[in-house]
């Protein structure tokens, strides 16, 4: 039986404007690492077979002498530019794609806490449904505002979930849902619809169910100053220094 092969396109072409630095999120360090360091690295010792590092044109070479080569992640096959909003990164990181892959993971650069567990459980749940998204479920209670500032609903916060990454998809799937998103994108724009992430694109336009998969509370987005310092208290505590 021929191998399942999988890709992770790991995004690393934000601006990171609310951290109020002049060094972008994915490259700020924590214990003496960057960020981006941490997700690379727990993908190249994952089941993972393939990675995409989708970056900034101009960072392109410091990712790849700075980063890929000097932690010697050697599953990264290409490191490629990026574009202007984060969904024509993940666009830029699918056509890169040139080798048989069948499931591809999208993954935000600046989640370094991403572990082999959580990988390992996507794409379990991956292999059945086609389509699948990490998160957790919310702690604190959830408003929905008008837009006057006022509380419209309460949904029930056993139904809610906070969306992480990565998201997992089969490979034709999420191609062909980008695809179309990409040709689309003036049309949406012009109607105010915001395709905020991988699996809200493939709910859109091949209107597919979305597995909600288990993460973690550790996984988290690296997005301001306060974040840095949670990261470093997680490292400490958790034993997660690679």
């Amino acid at each position: 039986m021929e191998k399942i092969r999988t890709t992770a396109i790991v995004l690393a072409a934000g601006q990171g404007k609310r951290m109020n630095s002049a060094v972008q999120k994915q490259y700020l360090l924590i214990d003496q690492k960057p960020v981006l360091y941490y997700s690379l690295k727990a993908f190249e010792e994952s089941i993972i077979d393939d990675i995409v590092l989708v970056t900034g044109n101009a960072e392109i070479e410091f990712c790849q002498k700075e980063i890929v080569e000097k932690y010697g992640i050697g599953k990264v096959r290409i490191v490629t530019a990026g574009g202007k909003e984060r969904y024509h990164s993940v666009a830029c990181g699918i056509s890169a794609i040139s080798w048989k892959c069948d499931y591809v993971f999208i993954h935000d650069g600046a989640r370094p806490f991403v572990s082999r567990d959580i990988i390992e459980r996507v794409f379990r749940n991956v292999q059945e449904t086609s389509a699948c998204v990490v998160g957790m479920p919310v702690k604190d209670t959830i408003k929905l505002a008008d837009q006057s500032g006022y509380v419209e609903s309460t949904p029930d916060r056993s139904l809610v979930w906070q969306i992480q990454t990565p998201q997992v998809f089969e490979k034709k799937l999420i191609a062909t849902a980008y695809e179309k998103l990409i040709s689309e994108e003036k049309s949406l724009k012009e109607a105010n619809i915001s395709i905020t992430d991988d699996a809200m694109a493939v709910e859109y336009f091949m209107h597919i169910p979305i597995k909600l998969v288990e993460g973690s509370y550790t996984n988290i987005k690296i997005t301001t100053p306060e974040d840095l310092k949670i990261a470093e208290i997680f490292l400490a505590l958790q034993g997660l220094k690679r």
